[in-house]
């Protein structure tokens, strides 16, 4: 079971919301009495999912955001504040998967498609979150990045340089930032049951059941399993976790 927090009267944006562990945690959120703003650049998937939410007496809305766009994200933090006044939590989940190549067949188009999700776009999303919550007094955000960003995994470089550089990127903003109030964290999933998880296999069962197996818990994490991390992160338990990506892998990096 997990844990609660309180976030009644808080306000949590979520990107790549629409699925997976942005969904999950848009949910935890929710339940924990805040009102949440699900963002994807799937825009049907991401509506349905805030309807859903709200059909549940949950205050929640839907807004369509490419967070590698800076004007779409300006505007999603700006919705946010315009619709519920304040910024207090952000999970910064939205990412795509390389395509599977060595590094030297793999395309600068397909480098500048994940870099531009998955790394300029938590830069985009830090930027106008840091920038309310510094205006309010305080916040905290979560940032996803991976176990790729602890070690390598041939055949999706850019993925991986990208988790590495979220990690970076975290550490650095939460320094700059922890004397303003705002703590800024990540997560470090191993794998976890979602729609990515599957593409690094390209669909194939068999091998996903495989890479099931080879994780010492013997089984793929749940996106909820996640969202309790970040809420744990987010909320006033973490308060003297600051600059940290804690990894919820199953024990798959135990050295």
């Amino acid at each position: 079971m997990n844990p609660t927090y309180d976030f009644k009267g808080k306000v949590a944006l979520v990107t790549g919301a629409a699925a997976g562990m942005g969904l999950a945690a848009a949910t935890a959120f929710a339940e924990a009495g805040a009102a949440v703003v699900l963002a994807d650049f799937k825009e049907e998937a991401v509506t349905a999912a805030a309807q859903r939410l709200a059909a549940a007496g949950h205050k929640a809305i839907a807004v369509r955001c490419d967070v590698s766009d800076d004007a779409q994200v300006a505007a999603m933090v700006e919705r946010t504040v315009a619709e519920f006044g304040r910024l207090d939590a952000a999970f910064n989940n939205a990412g795509v998967m390389a395509k599977i190549a060595p590094t030297a067949e793999s395309s600068p188009e397909d480098w500048e498609r994940v870099m531009g999700v998955n790394l300029r776009g938590v830069w985009n999303c830090m930027r106008h979150e840091l920038r309310q919550m510094e205006r309010q007094g305080g916040g905290a955000i979560v940032n996803n990045a991976s176990v790729g960003a602890l070690t390598g995994n041939p055949g999706i470089g850019a993925y991986i340089a990208s988790k590495h550089g979220v990690v970076g990127l975290t550490r650095t903003a939460a320094l700059e930032y922890v004397k303003k109030g705002i703590r800024v964290n990540a997560v470090n999933p191993g794998l976890i049951d979602t729609q990515i998880a599957r593409d690094v296999v390209d669909g194939d069962a068999g091998a996903y059941a495989e890479m099931e197996k080879g994780t010492p818990i013997g089984r793929a994490g749940r996106p909820e399993e996640i969202a309790a991390a970040v809420l744990w992160l987010a909320s006033s338990a973490a308060s003297y976790v600051v600059g940290q990506a804690i990894t919820v892998d199953g024990g798959m990096t135990v050295p």
